[in-house]
């Protein structure tokens, strides 16, 4: 599933408007995460989202990185297009913490009893390194503190 190609710009400082007609088909199939598109001077960029719903307007998170990286103003208006997420977790898992969550069926079924969010917090926590080794190594702190039972999220991702 996806979207008509729309024109839009930034409703606040860190996100733009969804039309309802927009918005709608994605609702009906239960779809409140989206692979989101933005297209700005030849530069695109995709990102998972999620459709957020405040006084019957929809809208979706776009931080001021994105924008920095497409070069968009305040002032500019961009193409969007929304895309079905089709992805386990609502955001691409990293492969060094899927490997690291595979080898260890303890972790991995401790990490699968978490909710939604707080699976794609930690997932978010490995994706912001770009060094596969760090990735690696976050991801295994990350399973030796939900093995003793830490359940916090801050303290999840603390070594100790």
């Amino acid at each position: 599933m996806k979207s008509a190609v729309f024109e839009t710009s930034l409703q606040s400082t860190h996100s733009i408007l969804i039309p309802q007609e927009i918005v709608t088909p994605f609702l009906q199939q239960n779809q409140k995460r989206v692979v989101v598109e933005i297209s700005f001077e030849e530069q695109s960029i995709q990102f998972h989202a999620a459709l957020l719903k405040r006084k019957d307007i929809f809208f979706i998170m776009f931080s001021q990185k994105k924008q920095k990286a497409l070069g968009i103003f305040p002032s500019d208006y961009f193409q969007v297009q929304l895309f079905e997420d089709t992805s386990k977790y609502g955001v691409e898992m990293p492969e060094e913490f899927e490997a690291v969550l595979q080898s260890d069926p303890e972790a991995s079924e401790i990490f699968e009893s978490f909710t939604d969010g707080m699976k794609r917090s930690l997932i978010y926590f490995v994706l912001q390194y770009k060094n596969s080794q760090t990735r690696i190594d976050k991801s295994l702190i990350i399973t030796e503190n939900i093995k003793l039972g830490i359940r916090d999220k801050m303290q999840i991702i603390k070594k100790i």
